[in-house]
């Protein structure tokens, strides 16, 4: 229960990220927008966690994670956001990441699909299409952002996938810090040929605030909390919570933005998101393949598929002192 909490957390969080990151790239160019709020989770992360020791030999597995996880998902998602509204991206994004890890899952076997499970990838899929179908009639930029905001997902997707293995010899938040380090500096060396067209004098106060706000709480205390949970419960359950984050998203984009989706689009995300918590709800009747990051335990329930002897301790040294973090935030 207490990790399913923490994970509703990280979901708001996430959700408040869309119309944040929209303000963001509204001031300056979208790659110095994804940098920055980056730049700034990186120095926290460095700071609370004081830059954890890495072996060697995971420097590489990491970097990558972190090309994949951090540098291609805020590339794309960036991008997205300054072509489309923020309202469309915080559907897209959690919408189609579960889809794309169960999808992923049963291509490399670890999941043997059920007939309910494969009508609901293809629920979701129609959805997918319904809302695409049913974008405003705006210009190509906007199918174009959503189209990013597609890629996205399928990015955040394999930084789950990828990412789980390691954390049955890692903790999660040495994976989280470097990972993050390494998608950094790779957003860094994009973003720098558009500092030029940056009026840095001229940015408000109140953008300061929200980069510091993006950098901290949806950056920095919401990947750690999210790795801890990957760890705990399986990338599917994991991702599963994500259906939360259009809730948040979506208020978020109208109180602070007033942007909407149109009635067609909502049809669709409505399909999408019966698709994917089909997809990711235990069935009797599927079967997963064990593998090397279950530790060979047969489960039932692929969210499950987490050696049973690998424990919250082994997972995070420092899961106390992110509780207590989480549990200041929920405070205030």
């Amino acid at each position: 229960m207490r990790i399913r909490l923490l994970l509703i957390l990280v979901m708001a969080l996430w959700g408040s990220a869309f119309a944040s990151s929209k303000a963001a790239v509204a001031e300056v160019p979208h790659e110095v927008a994804g940098f920055l709020r980056f730049l700034g989770g990186t120095l926290v992360l460095l700071v609370v966690l004081r830059a954890p020791r890495l072996p060697a030999a995971e420097v590489p597995r990491v970097a990558g994670l972190g090309m994949v996880g951090v540098f291609g998902y805020n590339a794309l998602f960036f991008l997205g956001l300054s072509l489309a509204p923020a309202a469309d991206g915080s559907v897209i994004v959690p919408m189609a990441a579960p889809i794309c890890t169960v999808a992923v899952s049963v291509l490399l076997g670890r999941v043997r699909l059920s007939g309910m499970r494969s009508l609901a990838l293809f629920i979701a899929v129609t959805g997918g299409i319904v809302f695409f179908v049913g974008i405003p009639d705006t210009g190509d930029s906007r199918l174009l952002g959503d189209l990013m905001f597609l890629g996205a997902a399928a990015c955040w997707s394999a930084y789950t996938l990828l990412g789980a293995p390691l954390l049955s010899r890692l903790p999660a938040a040495t994976v989280t810090v470097y990972a993050t380090a390494a998608g950094t500096a790779a957003l860094g060396m994009v973003a720098v040929p558009a500092f030029g067209d940056v009026r840095w004098s001229e940015l408000s106060l109140e953008f300061w605030l929200n980069q510091a706000y993006l950098a901290a709480l949806p950056t920095a205390l919401a990947y750690v909390l999210y790795y801890r949970a990957v760890g705990q419960v399986g990338p599917t359950t994991a991702t599963s919570t994500m259906f939360l984050v259009p809730a948040f998203g979506l208020t978020c984009a109208w109180v602070v933005l007033g942007e909407s989706i149109a009635p067609l689009q909502g049809i669709g995300a409505g399909l999408m998101f019966a698709g994917a918590w089909i997809n990711t709800r235990p069935t009797v009747d599927d079967s997963v393949v064990p593998t090397a990051e279950s530790g060979g335990v047969v489960v039932e329930d692929d969210s499950a598929a987490v050696d049973s002897t690998t424990r919250s301790d082994e997972l995070n040294p420092s899961a106390d002192s992110i509780s207590s973090a989480a549990d200041s935030l929920r405070a205030s």
